[in-house]
């Protein structure tokens, strides 16, 4: 019986057997069952299935006895599918999480008092834009290679809500000044001081220029991190019991700003959030009769649950849409001192008219960097948090295009991308870093369609966007309780990911359970302490006072760091910490034993991984000492196969080197 029509690798703990049947086409083993010889892809066929076997094994017995049928992508990695094809599968990548990039770039400028500037809105979301398009595109091209999206990342905006919390008087900056007048009493000149305040523009660049210079650091440290391999060093001492407290203290924390949104009007926020929620889970599983024309079939239907992909879209539009009919009928107030006054729909059209149709986010657009101790150690805590969280979604990448887990030279090489991307985003002045998207990673396995090519065009719609100003200045329009209602949707989305990396620890520990447990205490407990007691931190330097006080009131970091002191004192076996989980990776085994553990199959090959490097590079002996470029001694590209019967091929052992942290 026929499997499936897709090139299969076997990877057999380390020993890959691939489908070469195009050096035998006259073998009858490369022939398909209808006797037909397979010559390639050709009229857009895809090959047929032939499971591979080593000498003495039969492996096509062996795979279907341990492997159900796998569900396939109907574009793999490498495939490009038509250029209208690849448009429509583009912008719905796009669209998903275009909402994610509105809500933090907002939280952005609400934490440098730039909520209420117009101008500032528009610049910073199509700053956020324009590099959620660049870091794409580099992270597909010369990164990890896999078919991943960058966003802005929310572990980068607890440190700015802790210090919009702990800072009130951050939007009244006093500025000292000298100035020289005549005194009549003595009749000479004299210096005085004079403290002025700056006006709002003065004050938003100010504190922007503080987090330009902290996210460079931070970024160059990240690039750092994966340049020099350190991710499987860091990989020993931070697991899922101190990442699970840790982003969930975000997620607890980020709700502050979800309820400023929504308490404009629960009414319209909890409607948004509640079509979305209808759409995406009680919908989940119905599929949309939608209507479609192509030339092999003509018109027909196909069933696809489009409400699904775009629930959150959906819902952001109906609340919109709300939004204006009650602001037609006169239900908000139009005050300006109202707190629903931001409900409405009719406050800002002159953003949109005032906008430039084209604008070009460039570094130095917001002034010099400058830098902020207490706002950089926040920064460093959300890298070390943003790596861990970007390898789980390269791996979850790979399993779901059903390709080999990615070697350590591959995973370096991606958080290095990542790194070098947020120090660009610091001179470009976004506020936030960017980092892989775990929910476009979800798409492809709903849509099936995994191409590179795909998220290339996603990378460069994001960059159209954010070049053209009319368009930021759009979604800069919608109302407050409308973006609450997504960003409930939103965080909760993103504590239930976090709550999902529990599978990975013993739950039955009382040891696991009590580190978790007191680590969330404690996060929680000492942001409130340092709210309440504004003084309460007196070490006689009030610059020192102050950054400690920004520090500690960063829920997450009081958290991570009890967390992790727990979690490597107290002895545990690496299998009860989830340690052993997170690294459980395909590794290559001695020669002698090829046959021993459990096979794997996949649909793509180890090579989708390699580095853009000319030919003649690839085996040169200096590759060996760069941690992110394959070492030519370890890592191989499988070849030598051949065709030894009518129903078996074989390949060459040829040790394969994956992800050794």
């Amino acid at each position: 019986m026929k499997q499936t029509k897709h090139d299969v690798y076997v990877v057999n703990d380390g020993y890959c057997m691939e489908t070469t049947r195009e050096k035998c086409p006259s073998d009858p083993a490369c022939m398909d069952q209808n006797g037909e010889a397979d010559g390639g892809k050709e009229n857009g066929a895809a090959p047929a299935h032939v499971v591979l076997s080593t000498e003495g094994m039969d492996m096509e017995e062996s795979a279907q006895e341990h492997h159900p049928p796998m569900e396939t992508l109907i574009y793999k990695i490498r495939d490009n599918p038509p250029m209208h094809l690849t448009i429509l599968f583009a912008f719905q990548q796009a669209l998903l999480s275009l909402a994610n990039q509105l809500a933090l770039s907002l939280m952005v400028a609400q934490a440098v008092c730039g909520d209420n500037s117009a101008w500032f809105k528009t610049q910073l979301l199509s700053s956020t834009l324009f590099m959620d398009g660049i870091t794409t595109i580099l992270m597909v091209l010369f990164g990890v290679r896999l078919p991943l999206f960058q966003g802005a990342a929310f572990e980068y905006v607890v440190p700015l809500l802790a210090l919009q919390t702990l800072d009130p008087d951050r939007c009244h900056i006093v500025q000292v000044s000298e100035q020289t007048v005549f005194n009549e009493m003595t009749g000479q000149n004299a210096t005085v001081l004079v403290n002025t305040t700056m006006d709002a523009d003065q004050v938003i660049l100010t504190n922007t220029q503080s987090l330009m210079g902290s996210l460079m650091v931070a970024g160059f440290i990240h690039f750092l991190i994966g340049a020099t391999g350190l991710v499987g060093f860091l990989l020993r001492f931070v697991g899922p019991v101190t990442i699970v407290p840790t982003i969930l203290l975000i997620g607890l924390y980020m709700t502050r700003t979800a309820v400023k949104f929504i308490e404009v009007h629960w009414g319209i926020g909890l409607m948004t959030t509640a079509i979305s929620l209808l759409l995406s889970l009680y919908l989940g599983r119905f599929k949309l009769p939608i209507p479609v024309w192509t030339r092999k079939r003509s018109c027909h239907v196909i069933r696809y649950p489009l409400h699904q992909v775009f629930a959150l879209l959906i819902g952001m539009m109906v609340g919109w849409a709300v939004s204006g009919v009650f602001t037609a009928c006169g239900l908000f107030s139009d005050d300006p001192n109202d707190l629903q006054y931001k409900a409405r729909t009719d406050i800002n059209h002159d953003i949109v008219t005032n906008a430039s149709w084209f604008y070009f986010p460039h570094p130095g657009q917001f002034g010099l960097p400058g830098f902020n101790v207490s706002v950089f150690a926040g920064f460093m805590l959300a890298t070390v948090i943003s790596i861990l969280d970007s390898i789980g979604d390269y791996y979850a990448c790979a399993k779901t295009c059903n390709a080999p887990p990615p070697p350590s030279h591959a995973i370096n090489r991606g958080i290095a991308v990542e790194g070098l991307c947020t120090l660009i985003s610091g001179v470009v002045g976004c506020g936030h870093a960017t980092s892989t998207y775990g929910g476009n990673v979800g798409a492809i396995g709903i849509t099936k369609v995994g191409s590179r090519q795909v998220f290339l065009l996603t990378g460069i719609i994001y960059i159209v966007f954010g070049l053209i100003g009319k368009f930021s200045a759009v979604f800069i329009t919608i109302p407050y309780p409308v973006l609450g209602g997504a960003l409930v949707v939103m965080f909760g989305m993103f504590i239930g990911v976090v709550l999902s990396n529990l599978q990975y620890v013993s739950l039955t520990s009382t040891r696991n359970i009590a580190i978790i447990g007191t680590s969330i205490l404690f996060g929680l407990m000492v942001p409130y302490w340092v709210e309440q007691n504004p003084n309460g931190i007196d070490t006689g330097n009030p610059d020192t006072d102050r950054v400690l006080r920004v520090i500690l009131g960063n829920a997450n970091f009081a958290g991570a760091v009890l967390a992790c002191f727990l979690d490597n004192t107290i002895p545990a076996t690496k299998e009860e910490r989830g340690i052993t989980a997170w690294q459980n990776v395909v590794k290559h085994k001695a020669k002698e034993d090829p046959h021993q553990g459990k096979e794997e199959i996949y649909e793509e090959s180890i090579d989708i991984y390699e580095p853009l490097l000319p030919k003649a590079w690839r085996k040169h002996y200096i590759l060996k000492y760069i941690p992110f470029l394959p070492d030519p001694d370890e890592y191989n590209i499988v070849s030598d196969c051949a065709c030894s019967s009518p129903t078996k091929c074989s390949c060459k052992d040829i040790k394969l080197e994956t992800a050794s942290l």
